[in-house]
């Protein structure tokens, strides 16, 4: 969950994350890039899938436009019809690992390596807690389709204190390194949950940021893994041939106030489709076919870089489905601009507004849910704590 309050590509004065910075400034800048919902699973199933949630089922109708995600409670998870991300690009001979936050179904039959992945090293929720274990346990931790034991219980995160992010970039450093040696093509799902509250850092980070926050402790040390990450590809000589892409599931929790990050000049945050809900990093670096230094114009999705992975291992998309994202193929590399396209915003299955070029209409309008999601900003007939259908009138 970071925005322009993490990241200083997107403005942030601090210029504490300086590796990711770097990766835009030597690749490509997204400042107009988003995710598929303003909520983590929904996201996570719609960048997984290329499809929206309304499409990969991934949403509720309990209650109108309300954003569904898996917690504990829950007992399904992603559609065993969805083709995901890692099974596409195994019929190319990719090998797939996914560290950290699942969040798509904690259930055996919607786990990692039940859905594509070969290896898995993670959570298969948030590290929300520290619970009692008894009535409600603290969320499970997995190596590949074995627990290893929990968060809190088993792997410390004490007052916002853990080593899980140092755990975490060397689980990727340590995949990248066995499948380079192998000369196997790969796929890295590196989702590190550190910026989500609570907040953690490591010893390393522990009090450097300047915001004084643990959210920026968090940030910096996500920063310093991807630099890890990217250092790791070059002295294996494989940058050339590798695709890396950098972004977030939801705009950040405005609710969680200076501890949950900001979302700059967008509007509101989390859970809402204003921008700051959904308007999200993207930079996507590809040393030697990705000019550096580029900020482009195209509106990008998250549901853009399976369609994107697909068309470079030299696949077919499944043609009995529809897919939302669009190939950025060309864009990466510079043979066309832009592509024109719409964006949805969806929450549940009702559709609460569209952006086509500069241009968004609101045809349902909601600030509020148990929470006020736009604390401080208030804008009139806009950001309105119940729902308002606008759709005669967007």
């Amino acid at each position: 969950e970071r925005r322009g309050d993490g990241i200083g590509a997107n403005g942030n004065w601090l210029k504490e994350t300086p590796n990711i910075d770097r990766m835009a400034s030597e690749g490509m800048l997204f400042p107009s890039f988003y995710s598929a919902a303003p909520i983590c699973s929904p996201s996570r199933a719609s960048l997984m899938t290329g499809r929206l949630p309304i499409r990969n089922g991934f949403y509720t109708t309990n209650r109108h436009g309300v954003n569904a995600y898996t917690p504990q409670t829950i007992v399904g998870g992603i559609s065993a019809t969805e083709n995901l991300m890692p099974q596409l690009l195994k019929e190319a001979g990719y090998k797939s690992k996914i560290i950290g936050k699942w969040h798509m179904g904690h259930r055996p039959d919607y786990l990692p390596l039940n859905r594509g992945f070969d290896e898995f090293f993670g959570s298969s929720n948030c590290h929300f807690g520290p619970y009692d274990d008894v009535k409600t346990p603290n969320a499970p931790v997995y190596k590949d389709d074995r627990m290893l034991g929990r968060y809190y219980t088993n792997f410390t995160i004490h007052k916002g204190l853990s080593n899980l992010t140092q755990t975490f970039i060397k689980e990727g450093t340590d995949f990248i390194e066995t499948q380079a040696k192998a000369g196997n093509p790969f796929l890295l799902y590196w989702t590190p949950d550190a910026n989500h509250q609570p907040a953690y850092a490591s010893e390393m980070f522990w009090g450097k940021s300047r915001r004084e926050t643990r959210y920026g402790d968090s940030v910096m040390e996500v920063d310093y893994g991807v630099g890890v990450i990217l250092a790791k590809l070059k002295q294996l000589n494989i940058d050339q041939n590798t695709l890396v892409f950098f972004s977030s599931d939801n705009g950040a929790e405005g609710i969680a106030g200076k501890n949950g990050g900001s979302n700059g000049p967008l509007l509101c945050g989390k859970q809402t489709t204003f921008e700051g809900g959904m308007r999200e990093p993207g930079i996507a670096w590809w040393p030697g076919t990705i000019k550096p230094g580029i900020i482009t114009p195209q509106v990008g999705t998250t549901m853009d870089i399976l369609v994107t992975a697909v068309g470079l291992a030299g696949l077919q998309l499944p043609s009995d489905r529809i897919y939302d994202g669009i190939d950025l193929f060309p864009v990466l590399t510079g043979k066309v601009e832009s592509i024109e396209r719409p964006v949805w915003y969806y929450r549940g299955n009702e559709l609460f507004a569209v952006r086509v070029g500069q241009y968004k209409a609101h045809l349902w309008t909601w600030s509020h849910e148990h929470y006020n999601f736009c604390p401080g900003e208030y804008v009139k007939d806009v950001t309105t704590p119940d729902q308002v259908n606008r759709t005669s009138n967007p």
